[in-house]
């Protein structure tokens, strides 16, 4: 048995699952084995703790009931060296105990238990916090099958903190019905998101419906949303199934959610209230099961102070806010989101991949992006598309947010006397400190300073003569 997997995944599907019961009171051990054994579950015992290691390191299982007074090692010292074997930290543990003190109870959760009780046993609490623990583990399982699934083809990019924080909660919320309030200004990836915990979810396997309740016009959309009978309106010359229909057991994303209007918000209220449906055109109803993620840009606490947003459907749609951070809150992204930007555009365009030059990834991190990842990806796509061999800070377009009064005000205006500089003297200044600047950024290579500052080699060379320009060293 020495070779056997030890995770769930490399056993035969058709065996029950193995609870592996650690206590060194024999009483124990055979109560709990009895409750398991007739849940359907395949009871192991250990006494000790070095046994129970043994048996994880031999066998798959699938729980551990912890008891933390044993002889030898005690329950707490196994339970940690458990959660660090990256092999088996995914065990989920179940601690009991008969004197165990609150501080221990803390411990105990804090080194990755989940659940903590005091003997004596009470058989439904058994029952129940075993189920919950299985299921909750086949749920983390489930997520982490579809997160390595999604490999290096993974959309939302980057490993900040504030995107972190996103997957997290992405993970989550995916494996259940929740609704989902997805918010954060435009070009953000707030769709990106939402098709993340589709592709994350039980209903993965069906359609992800998508619409854009502000492109689509307030006359039609109930139409679309709902579906329409066959002369309900002028034009409908057939029946039409709406987009709730359409996603029946399966994933609707309303996108610009804040946009809709408020007549269309009263039905699509009824909808998520009672699950029915019914066409325009029609009087009678029918039932569909979808999940809802919505998505805005505006804040919509504020439109409800408005009137302009209903507050019941707010409620409604915001089980489980969940805000996407801006380029400027996730700034430490943008190298990698630059490289995967470049490397896609080449391969979808089946040209060779096109290196960077770091000084690429200094300029953008510099600048201001109001319009967030999509603006990001424009302008690399661009730069892409103008570079030769490599990518560098010539082939990128003007900052339309610069402000060319930015470096002159950047500048000293005095000096040590207290005297004013002369407006040469600023302007100079300035000069020099964005030659300086450039030159850095292409390893004090002239000649590519000179394109990238769009003047002629020789000027350049004058200009670091007269400004008194050198390189360290």
């Amino acid at each position: 048995m020495a070779g056997a997997d030890p995770s769930p995944e490399g056993r035969d599907p058709g065996l029950s699952l193995k609870v592996l019961v650690v206590d060194d009171e024999r009483n124990i051990r055979r109560a709990l084995g009895l409750i398991l054994d007739s849940e359907g579950y395949a009871p192991l015992e250990a006494e000790t703790a070095e046994r129970a290691r043994e048996l994880v390191r031999t066998q798959p299982i699938d729980l551990v009931i912890l008891d933390l007074m044993l002889p030898k090692m005690n329950g707490l010292t196994w339970l940690e060296q458990l959660k660090q074997d990256p092999l088996r930290r995914h065990i989920p543990v179940i601690v009991i105990s008969g004197h165990a003190s609150g501080e221990e109870a803390a411990t105990a959760i804090k080194l990755g238990a989940v659940d903590f009780f005091e003997k004596p046993l009470q058989r439904e609490r058994v029952r129940l916090s075993v189920r919950q623990a299985l299921e909750n583990a086949s749920l983390v399982r489930q997520v982490q099958a579809m997160s390595r699934a999604l490999g290096p083809h993974r959309e939302m990019i980057g490993d900040s903190a504030a995107m972190q924080a996103v997957h997290r909660q992405i993970e989550r919320v995916a494996p259940t019905k929740a609704n989902v309030l997805i918010t954060g200004p435009s070009g953000t990836g707030k769709e990106l998101v939402s098709r993340l915990i589709h592709r994350l979810s039980t209903r993965r396997d069906e359609p992800f419906v998508k619409v854009n309740c502000a492109a689509i016009p307030r006359e039609l959309i109930e139409s679309e949303l709902f579906g329409h009978e066959k002369g309900a309106f002028t034009g409908a010359e057939r029946s039409k199934r709406g987009l709730f229909e359409q996603a029946h057991g399966a994933t609707l994303f309303l996108d610009e959610i804040g946009d809709m209007d408020l007549a269309a918000q009263a039905k699509v209220l009824r909808v998520l209230q009672s699950g029915e449906v019914s066409r325009v055109g029609s009087e009678s109803t029918f039932f569909v099961d979808v999940r809802v993620l919505a998505a805005t840009n505006k804040r919509l606490d504020e439109e409800v102070a408005a009137g302009r947003f209903r507050e019941d459907l707010y409620f409604r749609l915001n089980v489980f806010p969940l805000s996407v951070p801006t380029l400027d809150e996730r700034r430490e992204d943008i190298p990698k989101l630059v490289t995967s930007f470049a490397s896609q555009f080449c391969s979808d365009n089946g040209i060779a991949d096109k290196p960077i030059h770091p000084a690429v990834h200094a300029a953008l991190m510099r600048r201001q992006w109001p319009g967030n990842v999509r603006e990001l990806r424009n302008v690399v796509e661009r730069a892409t598309i103008l570079a030769g061999d490599e990518i560098t800070i010539a082939d990128l377009p003007e900052d339309p947010h610069a402000d060319p009064f930015e470096e002159v005000l950047a500048t000293p205006s005095f000096r040590a006397d207290g005297s004013r500089l002369t407006l040469r003297e600023v302007r100079e200044q300035a000069e020099r400190r964005y030659i300086v600047e450039t030159l850095e950024a292409f390893d004090w290579n002239v000649s590519r300073a000179a394109t990238a500052l769009g003047i002629e080699r020789t000027n350049l060379h004058k200009k670091i003569r007269a400004l008194g320009i050198q390189r360290p060293g």
